[in-house]
C-alpha cells in the first residue's frame, strides 16, 4: 500500500487519521498512519498541553495538526481583535436565543450551574484564533498543517514550509482543488459529501477522480465515507495516493467520545446522518436527531453564518451532554456511520484496514490474470 505520501511524510501506510482526541493522534501514527489533531476546540494553551503529550507518546513518529481557517465568516476583515469575541455575541439576535432555550425546554433540558454558564463558543472559527493555532503547531515536530475550510492564507502555507512542513487542505470540488494548489498547498484532500463534519455535494466516487485529473500532480487524499480497505483499494484505483479518515476513530478504544454518543453512533445507521446547518452555519454532515429536525421546523428562525451559528448553540450543546439527553445528542459523522458497531481498539482498526486492502487488491488481480 505504498504510495509518495508515505515517503513524503515518513509513514509506513497512506492512512491520515483526523481527530480531536490524542490518544487516536498518537495510536494511529504508532501504527504506521499519520494521525492528525483538530485543533479547533483547544485555547492556545489547551493546545500545548495536547501536542507536548503527542510529543511524549508518539514514539517520534509523524503527526499533523488540523485548523479551520474559512474563507468566509461573519464579520470578517471588520473586527477589532481584541473585543472580536464581544462583537460577535452583539451579532447574534435575542430570537434565535429566545428559540433555543424554547426548543430545551421543551425537551426538559436544565440549564447549567451559574459557574458553567458563558465561556462562549467562539473556538477557533475565525483566522485571527486559526493562526494562534498555527503558531503553536509550527513549535512543535509536526509533519503536516492541514485547513479544513477553503484555502489556506498564502502567508500562513509559506510560515509552514519554512519550518518544513507539508501543508493540506480539504476540497469539496475541482474547484476548490484548484485554488489550493495555487496557494501552493502540498497535497489536496479530496472530501465527498459522504464525510462527517463540513462537507460538499458531490459523491466520493465523482470527486475523487475529477480532483486526481484538475491537479495533477498534486497527491490526493480520498475523504468521505472511508471505512474499509476495499474502500481504499477502490481510492488508489482511482488514482488518490492515500486516503483521510475521521468517522471510524470515534468509536475506537482510545477515542474521549462520551458515553451517550458512543450509544448513538453504535446504533446508527448510514441513513441516520444529515448535512445541516445547525451546527455551525456551513453544510456539515452528523448524526440525524430531534435537534437537527428542529432547524428544520417552521417556527424554527433559521440558522446564523459562521461563527455566530455554533457561538449561538455552544450553551445548548454543553447542556445536552452534561444532561445526556439522547434525543437531542448529535455530532459530526459520515455515513460510514453505518458500519461503525463495535468499539476496538485503533491497532486493531488499522491492521483490519490493511488486511482488507490486501484481499481487495489480490481479488482484482485475480480478475485481470483470467
Amino acid at each position: 500500500m505504498r504510495t509518495r505520501v508515505c515517503d513524503t511524510f515518513g509513514i509506513e501506510l497512506p492512512i491520515f487519521a483526523f481527530s480531536h482526541c490524542r490518544d487516536v493522534v498518537a495510536a494511529v501514527s504508532k501504527a504506521g498512519g499519520l494521525g492528525v489533531l483538530g485543533a479547533l476546540a483547544f485555547s492556545p494553551d489547551q493546545l500545548e498541553i495536547e501536542l507536548n503529550w503527542i510529543d511524549e507518546h508518539v514514539d517520534g513518529k509523524p503527526y499533523g495538526v488540523d485548523v479551520v481557517m474559512p474563507a468566509k465568516y461573519a464579520g470578517a476583515g471588520e473586527l477589532d481583535p481584541q473585543r472580536m469575541g464581544e462583537q460577535l455575541k452583539e451579532m447574534i439576535p435575542q430570537q434565535h436565543r429566545d428559540w433555543i432555550n424554547k426548543l430545551l425546554d421543551e425537551h426538559g433540558v436544565p440549564a447549567l450551574p451559574e459557574d458553567e454558564q458563558g465561556e462562549g463558543g467562539l473556538l477557533g472559527w475565525v483566522h485571527e484564533k486559526g493562526r494562534e493555532q498555527v503558531q503553536i503547531a509550527l513549535e512543535h515536530p509536526i509533519k503536516l498543517l492541514a485547513n479544513a475550510l477553503g484555502p489556506p492564507p498564502k502567508d500562513v502555507v509559506d510560515l509552514a514550509h519554512e519550518h518544513g512542513v507539508k501543508v493540506a487542505a480539504l476540497s469539496g470540488s475541482v474547484q476548490q482543488a484548484e485554488r489550493h494548489v495555487n496557494q501552493g498547498v502540498d497535497v489536496v484532500v479530496a472530501q465527498g459529501t459522504e464525510a462527517g463534519g463540513h462537507t460538499g455535494d458531490v459523491a466520493s466516487l465523482i470527486l475523487w477522480p475529477d480532483v486526481v485529473d484538475a491537479i495533477a500532480p498534486t497527491p490526493v487524499l480520498a475523504a468521505g465515507g472511508i471505512g474499509t480497505g476495499r474502500q481504499i483499494a477502490a481510492a488508489l484505483a482511482l488514482g488518490c495516493e492515500g486516503v483521510w479518515t475521521g468517522s471510524i476513530w470515534l468509536t475506537t478504544a482510545e477515542s474521549d467520545t462520551g458515553p451517550m454518543a458512543m450509544e448513538k453512533l453504535l446504533e446508527a445507521g448510514a441513513r441516520d446522518t444529515v448535512r445541516s446547518r445547525s451546527w455551525t452555519g456551513k453544510p456539515a454532515r452528523m448524526l440525524r436527531t430531534e435537534w437537527t429536525e428542529a432547524w428544520e421546523r417552521e417556527d424554527s428562525p433559521g440558522t446564523l453564518p459562521m461563527p455566530l451559528q455554533f457561538m449561538l448553540i455552544n450553551d445548548a450543546m454543553r447542556r445536552i451532554n452534561k444532561y445526556q439527553v439522547k434525543e437531542l445528542t448529535t455530532m459530526p459523522v459520515g455515513q460510514i456511520v453505518g458500519r461503525m458497531n463495535t468499539v476496538r481498539p485503533v491497532r486493531d482498526v488499522m491492521f483490519d484496514l490493511v488486511d482488507e486492502f490486501v484481499e481487495a487488491s489480490q481479488k482484482l488481480e485475480k480478475l485481470v490474470e483470467d
